[in-house]
C-alpha cells in the first residue's frame, strides 16, 4: 500500500514538473503591463536615464533628441515640474509586435486625463513607442 502511493506522489510530482516547464513566462499582455507600470514609476522618480535607456522604444528617443537635446534633458525639462504622478492601466490590446495601452493619468495640480500608450517589440522587450 505504502509502495502504490509512493508511486502516485512521484507521477504525480513528474506530471506538476512537466507541466510547470512549459512555456511559463508572463504573456504578452503582462508583459506590456510591466512596462507601463515600470514607465510609472521611473517616471515618478525622475529617473530620466531609466527612461530613455530602457523604457522608450529607439525611434521614441530619437524623436526626443531632435528637439536638439539628449533625452535625459528633454525628459526633464517635460517632466520635472510635475509632482505626484499616478498612472492606471485599463485595457491592453496586443497584436503583431505592437500593442496599446488604454491608461488615466493624473498629477497633483493638473487635470486627469485618458491616453493611449503605443508600445513596440523591440530586442524582445516591450517599449513605450508613443506617449498618446
Amino acid at each position: 500500500m505504502l509502495r502504490h502511493v509512493r508511486r502516485r506522489f512521484v507521477a504525480l510530482a513528474a506530471a506538476l514538473l512537466a507541466v510547470g516547464g512549459c512555456g511559463g513566462g508572463p504573456s504578452d499582455e503582462e508583459q506590456v503591463r510591466t512596462t507601463v507600470t515600470e514607465f510609472s514609476q521611473a517616471t515618478a522618480d525622475k529617473d530620466y536615464q531609466r527612461l530613455c535607456d530602457d523604457l522608450l522604444a529607439p525611434k521614441l528617443v530619437q524623436e526626443v533628441r531632435s528637439a536638439g537635446l539628449p533625452c535625459e534633458v528633454a525628459l526633464q525639462r517635460g517632466l520635472g515640474g510635475v509632482k505626484d504622478p499616478r498612472l492606471t492601466i485599463g485595457r491592453v490590446t496586443v497584436k503583431d509586435g505592437t500593442a496599446t495601452a488604454d491608461v488615466r493619468t493624473s498629477a497633483t495640480g493638473q487635470a486627469p486625463s485618458r491616453d493611449t500608450l503605443k508600445l513596440a517589440r523591440v530586442a524582445g522587450k516591450w517599449r513605450i513607442a508613443s506617449l498618446g
